[in-house]
């Protein structure tokens, strides 16, 4: 084995890994893949891997000083960002945050004390144990949304509209949660948005602000993500606020370098509300950033390791307020086996859509919160964000997954309404 070969761990090995493996590759770096999926498509394409799971911190540790990496590597998951931070410290690799920091980006009731002291607008919220008493709730207003403390994946979001309702919840939310304590935060009506920066030498750069549309479903989870949309046709409003707020909350937790991205709502009435701040990027939306501005996630997080120069120039000569238009589409689906999805294989075809994947084969069975994120999900281009509105209008009219009585199993997605 060659002495100077660069070597990297690459944590996580779903879909969205392959390219960042592929393109380490291309650029001569060995890659070594690990996480508890033992047919994880990254795994397939990276030069060795490992099948363990993500949270076993010193077994994976152990590996990169055996395997003598140089860098460890990950993003698009709260969970894997957390394992990365605290594998490198144990296995004394450099990386952009220390385990100390780690409860400002992961902790709900550490993240929202912090807001509280900087001043940062968050929706009012109250932290509970199960035997809460009805006087907690002085001064909110409902409906809520209800929370576990190390929430990760969107588990545990219920909206809620009484005190009954959470009492009744609460198990529920902190079902898959260590902290049997729940976060309860007043339920923000207004524009919602994605937003993905990068820190460098402490300074943030802001790489795009997406609009982040939902839509409800008949039961009390929250309203899913059924549109992002690049850029955010309300960019102009909402840009100079929430850079300040994350230079605001970096300048208190001592980020100095790499990913960080917020999820805000905004109302012209009421100004920024920030919802969370996290230390990656978001899963499944990156690539609309290289559709809208050929800016590249991947090569933004390998050019961190070994090509600072290249990052700068990045940075320097990227734009968030973008001129091509790109969105992906989610789309949920009830209970059911799936009968036939022909109609839904079909949109694939269409000039406007990048990229089409259904979850699901015909005969297999839907399950709500199971493995599979999504029953199918869609990325679409467009040259303007009307003509991308309408492309939109006719996937979701087309779209159509049925159960063997002919039920439509898909939830209809609503799209945005916009006052500009």
């Amino acid at each position: 084995m060659n002495n100077n070969l660069k070597k990297i761990l690459i944590l996580g090995s779903l879909d969205e890994f392959t390219s960042l493996v592929q393109m380490a590759q291309a650029e001569g770096i060995y890659t070594i893949v690990c996480d508890g999926y033992p047919n994880g498509p990254a795994k397939k394409a990276s030069d060795a891997f490992y099948d363990i799971d993500v949270r076993q911190i010193d077994a994976i540790a152990d590996i990169c000083v055996k395997e003598k990496v140089e860098h460890i590597i990950t993003s698009f998951s709260d969970l894997l960002f957390e394992c990365m931070v605290k594998i490198a410290d144990k296995a004394h690799l450099p990386c952009y945050l220390l385990p100390e920091q780690l409860p400002y980006y992961r902790d709900k009731a550490v993240m929202k004390a912090l807001f509280e002291k900087l001043d940062i607008p968050a929706p009012r919220h109250i932290r509970l144990t199960k035997d809460f008493a009805d006087e907690a709730f002085s001064g909110m207003t409902f409906p809520v949304v209800t929370k576990p403390l190390d929430m990760y994946g969107s588990r545990g979001l219920f909206v809620l509209y009484n005190i009954a309702q959470v009492r009744s919840y609460f198990d529920h939310v902190c079902a898959s949660s260590d902290i049997k304590e729940i976060l309860v935060e007043e339920y923000n009506t207004g524009y919602e948005f994605n937003m993905m920066t990068w820190v460098l030498n402490g300074q943030v750069h802001v790489l795009s602000i997406a609009d982040r549309e939902k839509t409800a479903t008949e039961t009390r989870d929250v309203p899913y993500s059924s549109r992002n949309v690049y850029p955010s046709c309300l960019t102009e409003h909402v840009y100079d606020e929430a850079k300040r707020i994350l230079s605001c909350f970096i300048a208190a937790t001592g980020q100095t370098n790499g990913p960080l991205c917020m999820q805000f709502f905004w109302k012209p009435e009421d100004g920024i509300q920030v919802c969370e701040i996290a230390g990656r990027f978001f899963g499944y939306e990156h690539e609309l950033l290289e559709y809208s501005s050929g800016l590249s996630i991947e090569q933004l997080l390998l050019d961190s390791l070994y090509n600072k120069e290249e990052v700068e120039n990045a940075l320097k000569n990227h734009s968030p307020f973008m001129n091509r238009h790109s969105a992906v589409l989610y789309f949920q689906a009830r209970e059911g086996i799936i009968r036939e999805q022909w109609s839904a294989s079909a949109i694939a075809e269409r000039k406007h859509v990048k990229k089409l994947q259904l979850f699901y084969k015909e005969g297999e069975h839907v399950t709500p919160h199971g493995p599979q994120p999504y029953a199918a999900r869609c990325y679409i281009t467009a040259k303007s964000r009307r003509e991308l509105d309408h492309e939109t209008e006719k996937i979701v009219r087309k779209m159509s997954i049925k159960d063997a009585a002919g039920k439509e199993l898909l939830f209809r997605n609503v799209l945005g309404a916009y006052s500009r």
